[in-house]
């Protein structure tokens, strides 16, 4: 008895102690030393603090390191495929060499790294390149295939085991044009209150749909149950799914070469406008020189003339003074 007395006094203790805070400072408790606020002071309940240790160690986790291929030194020694980019990216391939050649290689062309590409191979690939320079063709083409890839989405058409001719005609062509689409396509039966014992009718219902589309169209296994409701998903078939990426191809190619030719446009009318901008600037330039009054010889005959002329009325014409002035 004592010792269960004691035992009990002794848990009371520790945690007393491990939530005791001591000058607004709350020791360790299994998740980090952070300082707090005292609680009796400010209100903070301790489902704060905990919340607040929590975010406080999620903040401190290190920081994902970069996976990097073997390279260089860390490549196992033996024979290897090498291969190296050329002047057009592709890949030119410069035959099976030791690790050790490689690497003589790569020096030799300007201090590259020998990054291991493929290990699976026999023997393995390893391409000689900068390692930074590979690392971003990489991300790029990446990003590249992520964004042109469209993702796969389910669709949905409900209806009732009761439905219209008309509206089942419409529900099965938007399933259609889904499917088209390169969508799957998720049939639902849905039952109301006592119409559930008529589940039947809603097996029969999914099972003709999908004989309907079955030319462009492969269900996933047989309907299911979802609480009230039947449900069967359809899936477009290879040829479709082909077509589809064939004619989104052939739209990225359209609109690629839309742009081409724009900016060709542009190009072309921004190179009529300099030359107009020149072709003006010479005009300019010619009508100046043609305004600037050009001496000739018989003007300054005339000249010289008027001069003689205007001495002799000043000072008169005699043999003395042609004599003075000649």
């Amino acid at each position: 008895m004592n010792n269960r007395r004691g035992v009990a006094v002794a848990a009371v203790l520790f945690l007393v102690a491990g939530t005791v805070v001591v000058d607004g400072f709350a020791p360790r408790s299994g998740l980090s030393s952070l300082q707090n606020i005292n609680t009796e002071q400010h209100d903070v309940s301790p489902s704060a603090l905990f919340m607040a240790r929590r975010n406080m160690n999620m903040l401190r986790r290190a920081p994902t390191k970069e996976r990097k291929p073997p390279m260089n030194d860390e490549i196992a020694p033996g024979d290897l495929r090498v291969t190296t980019p050329n002047e057009k990216g592709k890949d030119e391939p410069l035959g099976v060499m030791t690790r050790d050649e490689a690497l003589a290689k790569a020096k030799e062309m300007g201090g590259l790294d020998l990054i291991l590409v493929n290990p699976n191979s026999d023997p393995p690939v390893c391409k000689i390149a900068d390692y930074s320079k590979y690392r971003y063709v990489k991300e790029k083409k990446a990003k590249e295939l992520k964004k042109n890839s469209k993702t796969t989405e389910v669709k949905e058409i409900k209806m009732s085991y009761k439905i219209d001719v008309h509206d089942y005609e419409v529900r099965k062509k938007n399933a259609v044009k889904f499917l088209k689409q390169g969508n799957r396509v998720k049939c639902s039966i849905m039952f109301r209150g006592r119409e559930v014992q008529h589940d039947k009718l809603g097996f029969e219902l999914l099972d003709k749909l999908a004989g309907e589309m079955e030319d462009i169209a492969t269900r996933e296994g047989r309907p299911k149950r979802e609480g009230r409701n039947l449900s069967m998903i359809v899936t477009p078939r290879p040829e479709v799914v082909k077509q589809v990426n064939a004619d989104r191809r052939a739209d990225d190619k359209a609109k690629r070469k839309k742009k081409e030719v724009r900016l060709q446009e542009k190009k072309a009318t921004a190179e009529a406008e300099k030359a107009a901008v020149v072709a003006a600037t010479a005009s300019a330039v010619d009508a100046s020189k043609e305004d600037e009054p050009i001496d000739t010889g018989d003007e300054l005959l005339d000249l010289e003339k008027d001069i003689e002329s205007s001495l002799d009325d000043l000072f008169g014409s005699d043999d003395l003074t042609d004599d003075l002035f000649s």
